[in-house]
């Protein structure tokens, strides 16, 4: 498995939102291509990766037809293909690779769940790879790979990745990859993007400490409700694309199939290990964000029994002082405290001491 990678925490308080997929197509025909995602690209991009423990090649070319005839004959071959909105280059794609109309519909299907299919001649999955782009953004890019016999197609809604490393090291010949078939590729790609998952649950470990800090430390009057709520979506979001692919994984370890070799098997287990590792720290964090809700509003809340404790204690002291002043504000013609030559005087002391008493009080009920 590759090395997780650390990351520095993200900035506080604006979280990074997703724009999620909603076009709906109701009423179609099964096994119409019809794209659901945002990432339009008006050209496709089309990368071909030809490799075998001695040779490499690779090239990129604007058209699916163009990389048919690039491929020698007993290499491993990786198509990945960038851009699902031109509709027409999958469907040649689909026609030279005999896939069937459903799989076709599934890899325009951004809202298509995370699920694997089996063919006599290949097998289909569809996962979701997550990630941080340069800018701090959260991505959430719909990816499917058909796997062959000498091949794995890839597809991609745009350009951009997870997968440098793993080219540099078929590049390079570094690793297992180049003197493997096209099942340990497949496992490899699977394996960055579960990869990336974790950088995923480090980043949120990060945003939850970094607002239990704000809580604790009680330092400001920023509303913190929203960065709260956008953690918790974002949760939800990891939470609903991995707990499918866990499944998926599962279903790969125990398939039968002559195109995966007993040895990837070993592999898939390890990243079936990895997986549940992820969704069992996704319940973990879901938990946590709930509680860091729960913290801020009790938060809230203590804060203002703190200020109806002090108001109280005003009222408490100011009302015998009210009750004294009221008496003597009377309107009667006949007050004899009036007409004492110091009774202004005491009446100040009595309240001084009133107050000097009351406070002295609810010093020793520890109220102040």
């Amino acid at each position: 498995m590759n090395k997780r990678l650390k990351i520095k925490k993200p900035r506080i308080p604006k979280l990074p939102k997703i724009k999620r997929a909603h076009k709906i197509i109701q009423n179609d025909v099964p096994g119409t291509l019809t794209y659901t995602g945002f990432k339009e690209q008006k050209h496709v991009s089309v990368e071909l990766i030809d490799y075998s423990p001695n040779t490499y090649t690779a090239i990129t070319v604007d058209d699916v037809s163009k990389a048919f005839n690039k491929q020698l004959p007993g290499d491993i071959s990786w198509i990945n293909v960038n851009g699902l909105s031109q509709i027409d280059q999958i469907e040649k794609l689909g026609q030279h690779y005999n896939l069937h109309p459903l799989i076709l519909e599934d890899i325009v299907d951004t809202n298509q769940r995370p699920k694997i299919d089996e063919y006599p001649d290949y097998l289909f999955i569809v996962f979701k790879m997550l990630y941080y782009d340069e800018h701090g953004t959260f991505m959430n890019e719909h990816i499917s790979l058909v796997l062959g016999e000498n091949f794995l197609i890839t597809f991609q809604e745009a350009d951009g990745d997870v997968f440098d490393s793993l080219r540099q090291r078929i590049a390079n010949s570094k690793g297992r990859v180049r003197n493997a078939g096209s099942d340990y590729l497949m496992f490899a790609i699977m394996d960055a993007v579960v990869d990336h998952y974790f950088t995923l649950i480090e980043a949120m470990s990060d945003r939850i400490e970094s607002l239990e800090d704000i809580l604790f430390a009680n330092t400001a009057e920023q509303d913190i409700t929203q960065d709260i709520q956008e953690l918790k979506r974002e949760v939800l979001r990891l939470r609903k694309a991995v707990f499918p692919f866990r499944e998926v994984v599962n279903r790969l370890e125990k398939i039968d199939s002559t195109l995966i070799d007993e040895k990837t098997i070993t592999y898939i287990r390890d990243l079936y290990d990895h997986v549940t590792q992820v969704t069992d720290s996704i319940d973990i964090y879901r938990e946590m964000t709930w509680g860091l809700m729960d913290m801020y509003m009790t938060t809230i809340s203590n804060k203002m029994n703190e200020v109806m404790k002090v108001l109280t204690i005003m009222a408490s002291i100011f009302i015998p002082l009210t009750f004294m002043a009221g008496i003597y504000g009377m309107n009667f013609d006949y007050i004899p405290e009036l007409h004492f030559k110091y009774g202004y005087f005491y009446l100040w002391g009595a309240m001084i001491t009133v107050f000097i008493g009351l406070l002295y009080y609810f010093k020793r009920k520890k109220w102040l």
